[in-house]
């Protein structure tokens, strides 16, 4: 269901207040970047602005109706002179900005406006960058584009400097745990979910994914074991760890939750329990917290950020996890 501008205005407050300052003066630019984290509404603001430009009822003068002809048609997918391109497979491909420009090259439809919303702009091929940027230099009239990225280093120098670059703030954690918390998430889990993604969608979705439940499960019960001989502690990443966290991306996850794991200690140790996110582990982490100093969980997040540096250096993984567990039991007084 499509956002309101009330609701998305919650979310990013200084990218609306531009945007409307831009339909309110009449001086919408010809091409607009949206850059931030993946879930932080880029795609759900592209298309709020692409309805403020067709809008027959603009409340205030800037704000879509919702209930307009054309509102209703683009939030449905179907209006004729807005166009979505993304991705095919791994990456937009010359021949579809070359449809995107013969398209625009007729008259439009119903009126002069026309809109195009490049989604994962990042991912175009060098050949459709070059194609988009003759585009950009000569834009029809009526004619606005959205590119959308999470990496706008990727883009062309040439492109970004015929854009409006508009930047997206990463969402706060309390805007997620209360999105999460309406959709049904249970109060116990959300706060470690907002923590590890940026996206409701992802954290939805991670919330019913059954290996994401046990991850949670290994990664405590590797924190445990850091407490005994390194052998049973090597043992453990043998037979749990290493047999679920197989990919890259599963690992960065693990390593994830064991330094959120590590900061709630720290947390408990501050007396700002209010923060902590593994909330249905609390009983075990103020027995832990007892047991361990500040400092030394200072050098232990460190030492986990360090192992995610090496995995993303591709690093061989068991050999980082092995280096990183006996690294995390130096002068370990865990039980």
């Amino acid at each position: 269901m499509a956002k309101t501008w009330d609701q998305l205005d919650e979310l990013q407050p200084a990218v609306l207040r531009m945007i409307k300052n831009s339909l309110v003066k009449n001086r919408v630019a010809h091409a607009y970047l949206f850059e931030g984290m993946r879930g932080t509404g880029k795609r759900d603001i592209g298309l709020l602005f692409t309805k403020a430009l067709f809008c027959e009822s603009l409340i205030d003068g800037y704000k879509p109706c919702e209930n307009c002809y054309q509102c209703r048609r683009i939030n449905n997918g179907n209006h004729p002179d807005v166009h979505l391109v993304e991705p095919d497979g791994l990456s937009i491909k010359v021949d579809q900005i070359r449809e995107l420009q013969a398209e625009f090259s007729k008259k439009a439809v119903e009126s002069m406006t026309k809109v195009y919303l490049l989604i994962s702009a990042d991912k175009m091929s060098v050949s459709a960058s070059n194609s988009l940027l003759k585009f950009l230099e000569e834009p029809g009239p009526g004619t606005t584009a959205f590119l959308l990225t999470e990496q706008p280093q990727q883009i062309l120098p040439t492109i970004l400097s015929r854009c409006q670059v508009l930047t997206f703030q990463p969402l706060s954690p309390q805007v997620l745990i209360k999105q999460l918390e309406e959709n049904g998430v249970n109060s116990q889990k959300a706060p470690l979910l907002a923590q590890l993604t940026n996206s409701l969608d992802e954290a939805l979705e991670l919330n019913g994914d059954e290996w994401f439940a046990q991850a949670q499960k290994i990664v405590v019960k590797l924190f445990e074991v850091l407490g005994k001989s390194q052998l049973e502690a090597l043992v453990s990443l043998q037979n749990d760890w290493f047999p679920h966290f197989k990919e890259k991306e599963q690992i960065q996850r693990g390593l994830d939750l064991l330094l959120l794991f590590f900061k709630d200690l720290l947390y408990i140790q501050l007396d700002k329990q209010e923060q902590i996110v593994f909330r249905g582990e609390l009983g075990r982490l103020q027995q832990f917290a007892l047991k361990t100093s500040g400092r030394r969980l200072s050098n232990q997040m460190s030492a986990i950020l360090a192992a995610k540096k090496k995995l993303s250096a591709n690093m061989n993984p068991q050999l980082m996890m092995e280096q990183l567990v006996l690294k995390l039991q130096e002068g370990s007084s865990f039980v």
